[in-house]
């Protein structure tokens, strides 16, 4: 699906992603098995929703590095569990943070980066996804019991962003890491 050197270019799908560091994120990795069995996508939140790109993968690279040029690493915290009932997605709210990493979609998603995406960008980390109708009041009601259970950090860094190249909506290559705040 990637173009390599000397091909022509081909549609590839995308997206951006901050990864969360561990013990929330494996703790995130957990649920997600409990609540979607299966479900191998590591605990992440989105800052490009999935996109198709009609170019190289160095020239999207660059894109993401000149977006990041002047942009600080920052603090995220998780809050409460909730719903996007139009979409079926249970998933964990973001406190802090949320504003920047809206200033950060808002200065990816241009020139080559760029989509009209389906849904207004809102930060979150998603639980359980594609869930049919009668399934979501039990898989809140279990995630909101779980996320009560747990004692460790909300909170953490958003230094880097991966990224990622999908092969279908559930299986997603990491492409390459990029560091907020330097080494650019």
């Amino acid at each position: 699906m990637q173009s390599e050197p000397g091909e022509g270019v081909r549609a590839s799908l995308f997206a951006v992603v901050s990864y969360i560091p561990d013990p929330l994120g494996s703790w995130i990795d957990h649920v997600r098995q409990e609540l979607v069995p299966g479900c191998s996508l590591r605990a992440h939140v989105t800052i490009l929703p999935p996109r198709f790109l009609c170019q190289r993968t160095d020239a999207a690279l660059e894109l993401i590095r000149k977006g990041l040029r002047g942009v600080a690493p920052f603090d995220l915290r998780v809050g409460e569990v909730e719903v996007f009932s139009i979409s079926s997605v249970v998933f964990l709210g973001v406190t802090e943070g949320f504003q920047e990493l809206c200033r950060l979609h808002e200065r990816l998603n241009t020139d080559g980066l760029v989509c009209r995406e389906a849904y207004p960008y809102h930060p979150h980390i998603t639980l359980a996804q594609q869930l049919a109708p009668e399934q979501m009041a039990g898989v809140y009601e279990f995630a909101r019991r779980r996320w009560a259970e747990y004692r460790g950090a909300r909170s953490f860094a958003v230094d880097r962003v991966t990224l990622v190249r999908g092969e279908s909506l559930d299986h997603w290559i990491d492409l390459a890491e990029c560091p907020i705040g330097g080494g650019q």
